[in-house]
């Protein structure tokens, strides 16, 4: 993916509307979402939406097609991948696998009151 792409892409993303409409888009998988249904779900008035659905659309972040008097719009999820793949590009010097499980693993299921305890135990230690 071109630097021109990459940059349209994020700066589409840096505005807090057009986030919330792309992620409703990623969300809502590859059948789309009414533009109404969009609106009314995100409280925004049809002319701002127009505009923000219009700059990821031109960013290349989603898609759009006519169904009956419905326009239904989709996020493009090859542009979305290609966007994540780039910026993940040589995560941790080329070795993504030393620095992806610590960054997606959960924390230990233990439980609030016995970290504090354990916490406690090693204040009186120390």
């Amino acid at each position: 993916m071109k630097k021109e792409k990459i940059l349209a892409a994020l700066a589409a993303l840096a505005q807090e509307s057009r986030l919330d409409v792309f992620r409703m888009l990623v969300q809502s998988g590859p059948d789309g979402i009414p533009a109404g249904e969009i609106g009314a779900k995100l409280g925004v008035p049809s002319p701002t939406l127009s505009f923000h659905l219009n700059h990821l659309k031109h960013a290349g972040l989603v898609r759009c097609r006519r169904d009956s008097r419905s326009i239904i719009y989709s996020a493009d999820y090859v542009a979305m991948n290609d966007l994540i793949s780039y910026l993940m590009e040589n995560c941790c010097r080329g070795n993504a696998e030393q620095c992806a499980p610590a960054a997606c693993k959960p924390p230990p299921t233990t439980n609030v009151k016995q970290r504090l305890r354990t916490a406690e135990r090693g204040k009186v230690n120390a």
